[in-house]
């Protein structure tokens, strides 16, 4: 008996790229309501090209809910650096979530947590009884790689991705997915505006976890550092733990959903319904190829 394949999508990640791709050069798709919907086009775009890829059965798609999380209590400066969102993509927060309910895919999210924790959480949840595939733009859900996990990264166009399980991952890397967080915890993430190790990049940061294995070995052993090494270190080391905490994804987050309303299976008449309300246009060859499609 075939495992099932559960596809957990990384909303805001699809619907960020997508906006972006045609936004730089002014294009937002306005319809004849006057709302934009350039970064839903693509989304819809985006997802249907890799279902036809990686012939899920079951999809689910996580989301952020409001831009305040539990790691903004940890540290007031998390992801401050991120402006308000564009005007144009403001309406198409909602809207999106509109369209994947007419195309039966559940959405999940929980207001003080990010759409990565949902997504580990009922990764965890799954692979014990299937195959998870992270559907991503973002790299620091690769942590989440796991025995029945992988991550299918977007990569720039459609239908180009990088996929990533334990074996890949390691091949690339040189470490195991779940050091990834102490990595991000001592090089920093300056696109989620947490500093790590002053003076700690990516590569100094691997050669450490490939020696010591964790944040905890490294400081067992700061004596055998450099002199250097150990100092920004020992400078360093409150802040250290604290973006372990904000770098970790939490997979106990309390969000769930039932495999069988997961289930891909699209009412052909509902889903046509809604990208015409929309007047969303140029789907035809990437709809003309989709699996598993119901019409009632």
């Amino acid at each position: 008996m075939n495992k099932d394949r559960v596809m957990l999508v990384d909303g805001m990640a699809l619907l960020f790229r997508s906006f972006f791709a045609t936004a730089m050069s002014g294009y937002y798709m306005v319809n004849s309501k006057g709302i934009p919907t350039n970064a839903i086009h693509g989304f819809i775009k985006h997802l249907f090209t890799a279902i036809n890829a990686h012939q899920p059965t079951h999809i689910i798609c996580c989301w952020d809910m409001g831009s305040k999380t539990f790691r903004n209590e940890i540290f007031p400066d998390y992801k401050a650096n991120r402006g308000e969102p564009p005007v144009e993509l403001i309406p198409q927060f909602d809207l999106v979530k509109d369209v994947v309910d007419e195309l039966s895919i559940p959405n999940v999210g929980l207001a003080g947590f990010e759409a990565d924790d949902c997504i580990g959480t009922l990764a965890r949840h799954y692979s014990k009884n299937s195959d998870v595939l992270i559907l991503t733009g973002d790299q620091d859900i690769l942590q989440l790689i796991d025995k029945n996990v992988s991550v299918i990264l977007l990569k720039k166009g459609y239908g180009n991705y990088q996929v990533f399980n334990e074996g890949i991952f390691f091949e690339e890397k040189g470490i195991t997915p779940r050091q990834m967080v102490d990595l991000k915890a001592l090089m920093g993430d300056s696109s989620d505006n947490y500093p790590g190790v002053k003076g700690i990049g990516e590569k100094t940061a691997l050669q450490l976890l490939k020696k010591y294995g964790t944040i905890e070995g490294i400081l067992d052993n700061l004596s055998s550092l450099t002199p250097s090494q150990r100092l920004k270190i020992e400078n360093d080391q409150e802040i250290l733990h604290i973006c372990r905490q904000l770098a970790a994804i939490h997979c106990e987050v309390e969000v769930s959903c039932d495999i069988v309303e997961a289930l891909y299976q699209i009412d052909e008449k509902r889903m046509l319904a809604k990208f015409e309300e929309l007047e969303l246009k140029n789907l035809d060859g990437i709809l003309q190829s989709r699996n598993s499609v119901i019409d009632v």
